[in-house]
Order: C-alpha cells, then sequence, then structure tokens
C-alpha cells in the first residue's frame, strides 16, 4: 500500500519540482517531546514534502499566471496549498490529512517540526549543535539546519500528508545521507547558517547538482510584501 501512494505522489508532484518521501508518525514522535507529537498511531503512514530548485519554474509561475486574481496572500504558500489539495482528490477511498510549514496551533508551536520530520523520513539530514564533538559556541543560542544530499540547502519543507487509514508497522526507516561528515564543516554550516544566513552560503556546504535560479534567489531574498511586484501581482492583491 505504502509503495502504491508513493508512486501516485511521484507522478503527481514530480512534474511540480516537489518531492514526498514516507515515514512512520512513530519515528517522528519518538525524537520528540509529547508537547511536539502528531496525533496519529505510531503506525500510521505519513509523507513530508519538500519543494525543490525547479519548483519555482513548473509550480509557482504558472501558478501565479493561471490564479492571478485570486493570490491574496504568499503566492508560494498558496500554490503549494493549492496543489496538495489537489493530490487529496486523487485518494478519493482515503482520508487524507494535510499540515503546511505555515500553520500554528493555538499555543502558537508549530503544528509540525519541519526539519524533524525531513530527517527521520531520510530526505535530508538535520543538522544540530550536537553533532558537533566540541562545541565552540558557549552560552549562544544555536539553531540547526537541514542538508539535502542533492540540494544543499537550496529547498523548502513545505508539508506533511497524513494517510490516517493506512498502517505500515513494516515500513522500514532509511537513513538520512550524512553529506556533512566532517567535525570542520559542521561548525562551517551552523556558523554560516546562524550568524550569516542572509548571504545563503550555508546552502553551498556540499556541492550541490541544482541550485536555485538568479530570479528565484531576487524573489526569496525580496521582503515578502514586495514580492508581489516581482511576480506581476497588484499590492491590492497582498
Amino acid at each position: 500500500m505504502e509503495r502504491r501512494v508513493a508512486e501516485q505522489l511521484r507522478s503527481a508532484l514530480g512534474p511540480l519540482g516537489l518531492e514526498a518521501h514516507a515515514f512512520k508518525v512513530g519515528w517522528y514522535n519518538a525524537v520528540l517531546q509529547p508537547a511536539f507529537h502528531l496525533p496519529y498511531p505510531d503506525d500510521t503512514l505519513a509523507f513530508v514534502v519538500l519543494s525543490t530548485p525547479s519548483m519555482f519554474d513548473k509550480a509557482l509561475k504558472p501558478f501565479v499566471n493561471k490564479e492571478r486574481l485570486k493570490i491574496i496572500r504568499d503566492p508560494v504558500d498558496q500554490c503549494v496549498s493549492h496543489h496538495l489539495s489537489r493530490v487529496k482528490e486523487k485518494f478519493p477511498e482515503q482520508r487524507v490529512d494535510v499540515m503546511f510549514d505555515y500553520e500554528m496551533l493555538p499555543s502558537r508551536k508549530p503544528k509540525f517540526l519541519a526539519q524533524t520530520a525531513a530527517h527521520v523520513a531520510g530526505a535530508a539530514y538535520y543538522y544540530q549543535r550536537k553533532d558537533v564533538k566540541l562545541d565552540p559556541w558557549g552560552k549562544k543560542k544555536i539553531f540547526g539546519v537541514c542538508i539535502h544530499p542533492k540540494y544543499g540547502g537550496w529547498f523548502a519543507i513545505r508539508g506533511l500528508l497524513l494517510f490516517p487509514a493506512i498502517q505500515v508497522p513494516c515500513l522500514e526507516q532509511p537513513s538520512p545521507v550524512d553529506c556533512v561528515s566532517t567535525e570542520e564543516k559542521r561548525i562551517e554550516l551552523l556558523e554560516q547558517f546562524n550568524f550569516h544566513w542572509r548571504d545563503g552560503r550555508y546552502r553551498d556546504i556540499i556541492e550541490v547538482k541544482e541550485r536555485y535560479s538568479e530570479e528565484q534567489k531576487a524573489y526569496f531574498a525580496t521582503p515578502p510584501a514586495e514580492r508581489f511586484r516581482l511576480l506581476g501581482l497588484s499590492q491590492e492583491a497582498q
């Protein structure tokens, strides 16, 4: 069942520059405090959805051109929401729950921890302070970051698809690719991400096979309120 669902998602999302990676809810819940647990049985099938560099041209720009008058919030969020809602329609016999990376609970906690989900699904390695043996940061707050083995930091985690009626007790957990394997590189990665994230150097901590286009870099480097203009949308749309 998992394989069939995965194939359907691959055929639906792949042409849009999106990837779906399977995991069991129990893998995710096992590494987090109860306050962050997903409220499903451990063997429940879920997928974490990533956007790759090609999503900008394959999904976002066509979506904006088609839905120009209906865009009233962040175009990327609205584009991903549109396509994941369409994916649900491919499973008319199944309940499919969707969670987006920008959604919050009433407690103001995120609905799910995106980087943890990507790590347990084997999609991208979540490098954290605990992955450095000789910690050089003292009392500074250090945030972790996911690195994809193909795209480095040139990707984003967009959402989860959960299939509550599908239980997969025999699903084997893949390990994420440890592509930043030396102590020195991990320190460099976390330094760049935490203290120089605006210049984006952390994204190229490994040799990548694909990165954002110059147009896409300019889009994401622009303050959100001004991105509408770059896509040819009027400010009134916002």
